[in-house]
């Protein structure tokens, strides 16, 4: 058995002097029925298959496991949504999810994927079909170097010749997708099937008789728990726990049992319960060195990505943080950053501390006061904005709630207010935090978690993945709600320095051009053209009434607002914030 490290897979061999009996050859389709056996036997549930001919055993094999119940099939013509279709059923379900595409080409639409898998520890199963090796370097058609072609961003590769039993090579797959070896992180893996013709069933051979199955389905609710009290034997320290993505409800059950406040990132899926600060990052720096209360330690949960007022935290010297990582982690490498890894949850809590009495109620008091003053500000705005939305968004998601990048998820940061118990399971393509895929990531949450769920995202993002929108005649809809803020452009630019420069009038428009990228794409039209119900809206109450609509199917709220205030508002934002919550600790 090959070590889940090395790049290609060969059938082990004996070092005696006589060789051992050579294994029958397996034709196509006989390969790819073992194959598909052991990807279902492995906890492989669904499949994305993009069409092809190469990979036409697959496929076959494939619809013999569904005709018999084994096995979910969806069908995406563009691989680059399939591999973010299936990323999204492996979020949801919590199990090894497959793509499946032909040779060449194909196989590269699915880095995106890959890559996002590798960085966020998705369990992603690529079945790439191949040539055999006699037509490889000859010239023949959709025929490249396919072994290793994701390099470092899989966990394991696994090269399976024409006619060779491809089990052990599946079965090592997935043990690394899945984080079966101790020194790995669960992540993608790539099995690379040689296939020979003839492709196709032999004379006879034809579909079972379609049997009905049920599905094991994962529980996707919300999760909450509870920790016993810190002892009070622990160091009284003013340490804020910090909940990045992926933390889990386990930070807001530390915060809790410790009287710390809890300063947590929307898809931490920990930004609930009373210890919870909704604008935070805004806070922070109330609370630095020169404070009549700072920070004094840190504890991380999950990897924070959104802010740098967080970012600018975690890197002070004076201020020491540990971060809780009972298993292996795919978003750094060990001895890159400054958190002391900490395993369990007795060492964090030495690490820790407890509160003292007047530290969590001081970060509350505050808290309210930002929040009072961010919603006075928003409520002042004539027309929806990114943060009214954000907010509008987290307060009416039910089920499962998918962010995208960009502005969408940090307007949620700023503006979501938590509440006392999660409303929604949320997700977010946070391992290398790329618009790429997003719809196609959220159809497959949609699909694998058989829940309502609401997209947020911004128009670029939504039309870099305007193709995730079709499905095919017959396919599975899910119940998916589509809330884009339209501002016709790349918003996020403006709040970083491009939005200084443009306002310098040195470059205002290249800055214009090549960051704002200004569109006047009609997505009613667009939605149309797939079939997608659409409506528009401008203000946040009739994102409101939109969002308390019963969904059925698919449907997409163009919410239309103005990117070039938006600098501004943030500045407004700030200042009011700045004014309350000073006079909240002055006081």
């Amino acid at each position: 058995m090959t070590s889940p490290n090395d790049s290609a897979f060969h059938p082990a061999s004996d070092d005696g002097a006589s060789p051992p009996p050579a294994a029958p050859v397996l034709t196509s389709l006989e390969a790819a029925r073992i194959a598909v056996d052991a990807l279902i036997d492995g906890g492989v549930q669904h499949v994305v298959v993009s069409p092809g001919s190469r990979s036409a055993p697959m496929a076959y094999a494939l619809a013999e496991a569904e005709a018999a119940g084994r096995v979910d099939l969806l069908v995406r013509i563009d691989e680059r949504s399939a591999g973010f279709t299936a990323l999204g059923l492996a979020l949801s379900t919590g199990s090894p999810a497959a793509v499946l595409t032909t040779s060449g080409t194909a196989v590269g639409n699915l880095m995106p994927a890959v890559m996002e898998a590798n960085h966020a520890a998705v369990p992603l199963v690529v079945v790439s079909a191949d040539r055999p090796q006699e037509l490889q370097g000859t010239g023949a058609n959709q025929t490249t170097i396919q072994l290793d072609l994701f390099g470092e961003h899989v966990r394991f590769a696994a090269d399976v010749p024409a006619g060779s039993n491809p089990v052990r090579a599946v079965e090592t797959a997935l043990a690394a997708a899945t984080g079966a070896f101790s020194d790995l992180a669960p992540g993608p893996v790539q099995l690379n099937l040689a296939f020979r013709d003839p492709l196709v069933p032999a004379p006879g051979e034809g579909l079972p008789t379609a049997a009905g199955h049920s599905r094991f389905r994962i529980g996707t609710d919300p999760l909450t728990m509870t920790l016993p009290p810190a002892p009070a034997s622990l160091e009284e320290r003013r340490t804020v726990v910090l909940a990045g993505h992926d933390a889990g409800p386990v930070a807001e059950a530390f915060a809790r049992a410790h009287g710390l406040p809890l300063l947590a990132e929307p898809s931490s899926n920990a930004r609930f319960g009373p210890n919870a600060v909704g604008p935070y990052r805004l806070l922070l720096e109330h609370f630095g060195p020169s404070a009549a209360q700072p920070i004094e330690r840190v504890v991380m949960f999950g990897r924070p990505t959104l802010s740098r007022p967080v970012a600018a935290l975690l890197e002070r010297a004076d201020v020491p943080s540990a971060l809780y990582q009972p298993v292996p982690v795919a978003w750094y490498q060990p001895g890159r950053r400054t958190e002391l890894p900490l395993e369990n949850l007795a060492d964090l809590a030495d690490f820790a501390g407890r509160g003292p009495s007047d530290w969590l109620d001081t970060w509350l008091l505050a808290g309210a006061a930002a929040q009072h003053a961010l919603d006075g500000v928003l409520a002042a705005e004539p027309a929806a904005t990114g943060p009214s939305v954000g907010g509008q968004v987290w307060q009416h998601a039910r089920g499962q709630l998918m962010l995208g990048s960009s502005n969408g998820i940090r307007d949620v940061d700023l503006a979501g207010l938590p509440a006392a118990e999660p409303a929604a399971t949320v997700y977010a393509n946070r391992g290398l935090a790329g618009i790429d895929g997003t719809i196609s990531t959220a159809t497959g949450i949609a699909l694998g978690g058989r829940q309502d769920t609401t997209l947020l995202l911004g128009d670029v993002t939504f039309l870099h993945d305007a193709g995730g929108l079709l499905l095919g005649a017959g396919e599975p809809e899910p119940g998916l709600r589509i809330v884009v803020l339209n501002d016709a452009g790349g918003a996020i630019f403006d709040l970083l320095e491009h939005g200084a420069v443009r306002e310098s009038g040195r470059y205002t428009d290249a800055v214009e051009r090549l960051f704002g990228t200004p569109h006047t794409v009609d997505i009613a039209a667009l939605a149309a053209a797939y079939g997608v119900g659409h409506c528009s809206v401008s203000t946040t109450a009739g994102l409101a009434e939109a969002l308390a609509a019963p969904l059925k199917g698919r449907s997409i709220i163009e919410v239309r607002t103005d990117r070039i205030g938006l600098r501004a508002l943030h500045a407004r934002i700030k200042k009011a914030v700045a004014a309350a919550v000073g006079g909240v600790l002055a006081g």
